[in-house]
């Protein structure tokens, strides 16, 4: 058996092992091109993706403030439906020591099994929302202080009040 491997290794009538196809002979003749990219290809790549993210952040960002004190005044709104709620239960809006807090726990009387709301939102910058009676204008306000947190200010820094 040993006999007839080493015949089948050292024969040479056999087939050679290269290449034979005729598509491998022409590849094998031109020159092959390097794969990959060069350093100005992949600079010029880098330049426009920087290029179109300042457009878009350019673009995107103001309307993120905006969109955040539409949040703010969206709240202000359901949370004045369900105050409005708690005084046709209650026939008085909460003191200003139970705030908005009254708003979660279901009235003694009424028959509610259930708050007015299930949670308290927090303003879209994460702070809660402020509730004085009585209001400015009515019985009570419901408002944010805005982005900075602080009473007063101007423009996203401004308080917001519902309508």
């Amino acid at each position: 058996m040993l006999r007839i491997f080493f015949h089948l290794l050292t024969d040479t009538n056999r087939p050679s092992l290269k290449f034979t196809c005729k598509a491998a002979k022409a590849f094998k003749g031109t020159k092959s091109e390097p794969n990959g990219f060069t350093l100005v290809e992949m600079m010029v790549t880098l330049f426009i993706l920087a290029l179109l993210t300042t457009i878009v952040a350019i673009n995107v960002l103001p309307n993120q403030d905006k969109a955040m004190v539409q949040k703010a005044r969206a709240d202000i709104a359901v949370l004045g439906q369900a105050m409005e709620t708690y005084r046709l239960d209650n026939l008085t809006y909460p003191d200003a020591g139970a705030g908005l807090q009254a708003l979660i726990t279901p009235p003694a009387t009424g028959g509610r099994t259930e708050g007015y709301i299930k949670k308290l939102p927090n303003d879209p910058w994460n702070r809660p929302y402020q509730y004085s009676m009585p209001g400015k204008d009515g019985a009570f306000d419901i408002y944010s202080l805005g982005a900075d947190g602080a009473p007063g200010g101007e423009n996203d820094n401004a308080d917001i009040y519902g309508d």
